[in-house]
């Protein structure tokens, strides 16, 4: 050997030995500094790893899930020292250097050793394929790489001494193996109440209201807020924030409304007033109140949510917290709050007025009675049984969570009003709160719903008890002119599914949602600035460490908008705020409308009014079926969006008053639609079926019915069966006909239609011969 070759090769182990010791990376790498210096250089309130003081032995750390663990491009440049290694020893022959290769993979040493390092099955495998795929590929090798190669080809090294640069390599591609400690410090969230120092600082007082639906328990909670200096009402949706503070400034209460779209003062110079109402996602854990009502407590175990009202919890600083809920969730509470060192202090409460579960079902809509209200989990379901009874002479109203807030209480007070002549509602479970309704009886047309499991999967499930007592809990409430409340089914077989459900008790709330946060991401982008969002996320819950009494929420909806929105250059913090936006990811137009926002925003354009107006298609006409509906739906939540998005950037969504202007006016829209929904159904779908016949009628029969109605709609433009139906909607509508009269009616009629076994109405009849006797005179 040489004294070139020799003194090249003694500095090319020092430089391989230091770069092992600093684990310094020269592609795609991660600057590597200590915990303690981390937390000192980025104190950000609200992180995970402040004021931290657990052993570090007391749990074992969580091994990671490799999966998540995307490997990084490497530059493929030319080293610095270009040739040298050729030209201290000889070209490399390839062949001979893949076989080397496949030996050092195929080394149980070598693989074991790797795995000591982080690199487990998975990762070995990878970070090898890479390493050949470089060695081979590259026209020049770094030459301290190069001379080794060429030793262990001439029998002159071992094939272990690839390693030191095989991991180099390895730590190059993924660069979380170098700063794997850091990763877990800045993602453990073992001691959520440590995150809020300003709240520990001060003695708070717990009470929990606990009771079931229409106990009183958020009336008395409320009381106390209205009474003291300042406040804040937290609650689980816009409408009840609503009307927190609508009763709040009714009573005398200067109170602000503030929602994720909205913020209204009182005050006309925009001064913020002692109480604030909002929904739970917007509270504030820096400002001091005397008192603050955290409402549905029970949410803390929302799978998606659950996050919101842990930060309540812990994070509000006031003398007073006032927790409203279901007392499954009062030994958790007080659980939860040993951990603080604060104490809870409970008040019970019973149900105001009673309600029972019957002993038969509705089976058929013809039993339906004033004050019914049908439980449905499906919008199609809502669409066909509206359908259904306005074509018996009975106005309905409907619910559903799509709906805008404006067009749910104009339904809500339709069917309220006394002197209004619709007495039958169909809904959603979106009644379960925020709405207060006249129910005298609810009726559970299905008993399963479709959910979201803890790996984000949907699937179809029977209601939990917790859900069910809360629909029930409608009927009959204190408010309204129904001192007591009804529960049954619509079908015979869900009856005693419903008393079986019914009769357990609701399972207790045992864990709390956590949600990694914006400060959080930061710390794991420091460390992997080439990782995408979605797999910062990912690597995050991979890693997060929770006790007991947390769980961290599903972040499905997160990682798509993070996703969707990927290729879009954008600074982390906004691309993290775009991601929280709460937008329905089933709606198509949402998601492109989000997409194009995005875009805006990333060239640095203002979303101007004009921008949103073209968008959307403004101004629009009112609908003319079911679909036009559904996507005036889908407007509204893009205008919702927008006024989310402007009160996070203002300066580039600039015209917020013209925006919610237009909203309103759509709304209206809305209502106009729903008020025909009736119509809407029938241009969309004019053969729909009828699901709910009634159980005493032979399926021959039914079946030889709806083969009749399918040979007369062939055979006519517009069925006599429609027309009779819309004729008998506007005589009732007109007052010509009462309801009941009109029962009596069709009573009359079926028993003249058994009499002459004829197979159609008296009005189908009628209509007939008049069609018949127009034609004749037509011929003449």
């Amino acid at each position: 050997m040489s004294a070139n070759r020799t003194v090249y090769f003694v500095f090319s182990r020092l430089q391989r030995h230091f770069n092992t010791r600093t684990a310094h990376t020269t592609a795609g790498g991660c600057r590597v500094i200590s915990g303690s210096r981390l937390l000192l250089q980025h104190p950000l309130p609200g992180s995970a790893v402040c004021c931290r003081n657990v052993s570090s032995k007391s749990v074992p750390p969580k091994a990671p899930d490799t999966s998540l663990f995307v490997p990084v491009s490497l530059k493929t440049d030319d080293p610095a020292d270009g040739t040298v290694g050729a030209e201290l020893t000889q070209p490399l022959d390839k062949n001979e250097l893949l076989k080397v290769l496949n030996k050092f993979y195929k080394r149980k040493e070598m693989q074991k050793l790797a795995a000591d390092h982080g690199l487990d099955a998975r990762l070995f495998h990878q970070a090898f394929v890479s390493f050949r795929k470089y060695v081979l590929e590259m026209t020049s090798l770094p030459a301290d790489l190069h001379i080794i190669l060429s030793d262990i080809c001439c029998n002159a090294g071992h094939i272990d001494d690839i390693y030191p640069y095989f991991m180099r390599h390895a730590k190059q591609i993924f660069p979380m193996l170098d700063c794997m400690d850091d990763l877990r410090k800045i993602s453990d969230l073992r001691v959520p109440p440590n995150w809020y120092p300003e709240a520990r600082a001060i003695q708070r007082k717990v009470i929990f209201h606990s009771g079931p639906t229409n106990s009183g328990k958020t009336y008395h909670a409320i009381q106390r807020y209205l009474a003291a200096k300042s406040g804040v009402y937290c609650g689980p949706l816009k409408l009840l924030a609503h009307e927190i503070f609508e009763k709040s400034n009714a009573a005398g209460v200067p109170c602000d409304l503030v929602t994720g779209e909205e913020r209204t003062f009182v005050d006309p110079e925009g001064r913020a007033a002692g109480h604030v109402a909002c929904t739970i996602e917007m509270c504030s854990v820096n400002t001091p109140y005397e008192v603050a009502v955290i409402d549905e407590i029970q949410m803390i175990r929302d799978p998606s949510r659950g996050w919101a009202w842990t930060r309540a919890l812990l994070g509000l600083c006031a003398e007073e917290i006032h927790v409203c809920g279901e007392a499954a969730a009062v030994d958790f509470i007080q659980e939860l709050m040993y951990t603080t060192g604060e104490e809870v202090e409970v008040h019970t409460y019973k149900r105001l007025t009673p309600f029972s579960v019957l002993d038969h079902a509705v089976e058929t809509l013809d039993n339906l009675r004033p004050g019914d209200c049908i439980v449905c989990f499906s919008k199609n379901d809502i669409y066909s049984l509206n359908r259904q009874i306005e074509a018996r002479g009975q106005e309905c109203a409907v619910i559903y969570g799509s709906l805008p807030p404006g067009t749910k209480l104009s339904q809500a007070k339709k069917f309220n009003d006394p002197d209004d002549p619709c007495k039958i509602l169909v809904a959603t479970d979106a009644i379960g709160m925020g709405l207060n309704l006249s129910i005298k009886r609810i009726i559970f047309n299905s008993l399963v719903k479709p959910n979201i499991n803890e790996k984000g999967e949907k699937q179809m499930e029977t209601i939990s008890t917790s859900q069910a007592l809360q629909i029930a809990g409608r009927a009959g409430r204190f408010s309204s002119v129904f001192k007591e409340g009804e529960v049954t089914t619509m079908h015979r077989d869900d009856l005693p599914v419903l008393k079986e459900i019914l009769s357990h008790s609701v399972d207790p709330v045992e864990t709390a949602g956590l949600h990694p946060t914006a400060e959080q991401i930061e710390m794991f982008a420091y460390q992997l600035p080439d990782a995408t969002l979605s797999n910062l996320v990912d690597i995050f819950v991979s890693l997060s460490q929770v006790d007991g009494l947390y769980f961290v929420c599903n972040i499905d909806d997160f990682k798509f908008l993070a996703d969707m929105i990927q290729h879009i250059p954008l600074n982390l913090r906004s691309r993290y705020v775009f991601c929280t936006a709460p937008i329905n990811k089933k709606q198509p137009f949402v998601c492109t409308s989000f997409l194009k926002f995005a875009r805006q925003f990333s060239r640095d354009e203002p979303l101007t009014f004009n921008w949103v107006c073209r968008h959307i298609g403004w101004p629009l006409a009112a609908p003319r079926n079911i679909k036009d509906l559904v996507h005036l739906e889908a407007v509204h939540d893009v205008l919702d969006l927008y006024l989310w998005l402007s009160y996070r950037f203002m300066d580039m969504f600039p015209d917020t008053a013209a925006v919610r202007g237009i909203q309103q006016e759509l709304d209206i829209i809305i209502q106009q639609g729903v008020r025909n929904i009736t119509r809407l159904i029938r241009a969309s779908d004019p053969n729909l079926s009828d699901p709910l016949q009634p159980q005493g009628q032979p399926p021959e029969q039914n079946a030889a019915a709806a083969a009749g109605s399918r040979s007369r709609s062939r055979g006519q433009r517009g069925s006599a069966e429609t027309t009779e139906k819309s004729l008998a909607s506007r005589l009732v509508k007109d007052g010509l006909l009462t309801p009941d009269l009109l029962k009596q009616l069709q009573r009359e009629w079926s028993k003249s239609l058994r009499q002459e076994g004829g197979g159609q109405s008296l009005f189908s009849a009628e209509l007939n011969n008049k069609s018949i006797k127009g034609k004749r005179k037509n011929k003449k």
